[in-house]
Formats: C-alpha cells, sequence, structure tokens
C-alpha cells in the first residue's frame, strides 16, 4: 500500500503536523526510528497521542532488515516511519526511501522542523552555515570534524557540529565534551583553528520551551552546565553580519 516517512519535529509528541498524525492514525503500523536522534518525552506520550502502538526501529532494523519487516509491510498495509526532526536530514532515511522505490512501494512524505533550520534561533543566517559535521562518541582518531571547521572558517561560513547520541539514553554528547574534543584535536595538530578563545554557541533541548542557547568563548562554555537532552556546537564564522552580532549577544 503506502510507506509513509513523517518528520515529527524535535521536541515532543505535540510536535508533529495535523497532517502527519492523521497519516499516523489510519497507519497499520507505525516505527519510530530512534538512533539517529530521540525526542524530549516518552515514547508512551506518543503512543496515547496518536492512539497507536509504535515499534522501535534501530539501526540493525532500518538498515539490514527492512525487507523483511517494514518494507514488506508497505507493500500490502499502511505503514508510518516517524523520524525526529525532519524526513531526510539523516542519509539512511533517504536509503529506505530509494529501496522503497527500487520495490514499487508507494511513499508519501511530510515534513517537519529539524535542527538545520531550528539554529535559526541563535541570530546565524542559515545560509551562512558550511559543511555540517559530527562528532561521533568514540572519537579517539577522529579528526573530520575539525577539518570540516577549518574549511568553513576559511570560507568565512558558520559551522555546526550535530553531536552523537548515547545509546540507551535520551542524551548525545554534550556542548562541553565537543568542545573538549576540538581543544585535544587542536592540540595535537597546532593550526589555530580552535582555541580557548574561540567564540561558540552551545545549544541544548533546541526547539523545546525550556532549550538552552549560550554563547561565548570556548573556555567559558566548558564552565556552562547545559544540562541533558540532544546538543548541538555552532562556532560561527570569523566575521558577522552586524545583525548576527546583534543576535549573538543576547545569549551571552
Amino acid at each position: 500500500m503506502t510507506l509513509y516517512f513523517i518528520g515529527i519535529g524535535l521536541n515532543d509528541e505535540k510536535d508533529i503536523s495535523v497532517k502527519g498524525l492523521e497519516l499516523v492514525k489510519k497507519s497499520d503500523f507505525v516505527y519510530l526510528e530512534n538512533y539517529t536522534s530521540k525526542l524530549n518525552c516518552n515514547l508512551k506520550y506518543l503512543e496515547e497521542l496518536y492512539g497507536k502502538k509504535i515499534i522501535i526501529a534501530d539501526r540493525k532494523l532500518v538498515e539490514m532488515d527492512a525487507e523483511k519487516t517494514i518494507l514488506e509491510q508497505a507493500k500490502t498495509k499502511e505503514v508510518a516511519f516517524l523520524i525526529v526532526g525532519d524526513v531526510f536530514s539523516a542519509t539512511t532515511h533517504m536509503d529506505l526511501y530509494l529501496r522503497a522505490k527500487k520495490m514499487a512501494i508507494k511513499t508519501g512524505i511530510v515534513h517537519n522542523a529539524s535542527v538545520l533550520t531550528a539554529v535559526g534561533v541563535t541570530g546565524l543566517q542559515l545560509y551562512k552555515f558550511g559543511k555540517t559535521t559530527s562528532i561521533p562518541i568514540n572519537n579517539e582518531n577522529v579528526e573530520t570534524p575539525y577539518d570540516a571547521l577549518k574549511d568553513n572558517q576559511k570560507n568565512n561560513l558558520h559551522t555546526l557540529f550535530i553531536l552523537d547520541l548515547k545509546e540507551e539514553s535520551n542524551d548525545s554528547l554534550s556542548v562541553n565534551d565537543a568542545i573538549r574534543y576540538l581543544l585535544k584535536v587542536e592540540m595535537k595538530r597546532g593550526e589555530r583553528i580552535f582555541t580557548d578563545n574561540t567564540l561558540c554557541v552551545g545549544c541544548a533541548k533546541i526547539g523545546s520551551l525550556d532549550q538552552i542557547i549560550k554563547a561565548g568563548k570556548a573556555k567559558e562554555l566548558l564552565k556552562f552546565d547545559f544540562k541533558k537532552g540532544m546538543q548541538c556546537l555552532i562556532v560561527p564564522a570569523k566575521q558577522l553580519h552586524f545583525m548576527e552580532e546583534e543576535a549573538i549577544k543576547t545569549y551571552f
């Protein structure tokens, strides 16, 4: 029948759109992808509002077993695949979409807010963001995020760091973890790309009513408590528009 890819926003069960909710309510099976991001609420709240039993979809189910489950069911049933944020923010969702297309399964898409657009609340202009990169939990020998920052700084672009999700938790790596990681790579390479005095913007639970946004030097944010929840780090470009400067000041 149909496989619906439905973005459900960034915060809680109420962030789903009316269109998305209508499709969920008519679906025979409802999956929630839970390995690229997490909502700031308990699964039971989604089930109560949606009126459906929700099946947790881990990486193995989506990337390796989808042909035997999600895609097989979508041949004859209505299936909703729920994604925190927007539908195609992660490449794994596009992979599932393309596999459905190859199997001639009808698909539907409902978009929603994403961290890639929600960071506009910082006042940093979205079209001035360069390559977005992620910092993994196991980053001991990883320097790719530092390289992305280096390239973006060269082109006077902002850098958004997506922070890896902690398993069995609704939390990600913290902004503090991300800063420590960048300082560690800087100490090793000594290229003066990221120092104690680099301007940073840390965000926690962005898109929620109790979101935390804090701007300051890296050494200042290292001491700041961003509490729990999904977090991200932004390193602004070297040169800011006067409106960006004005907006950033409100978060110091």
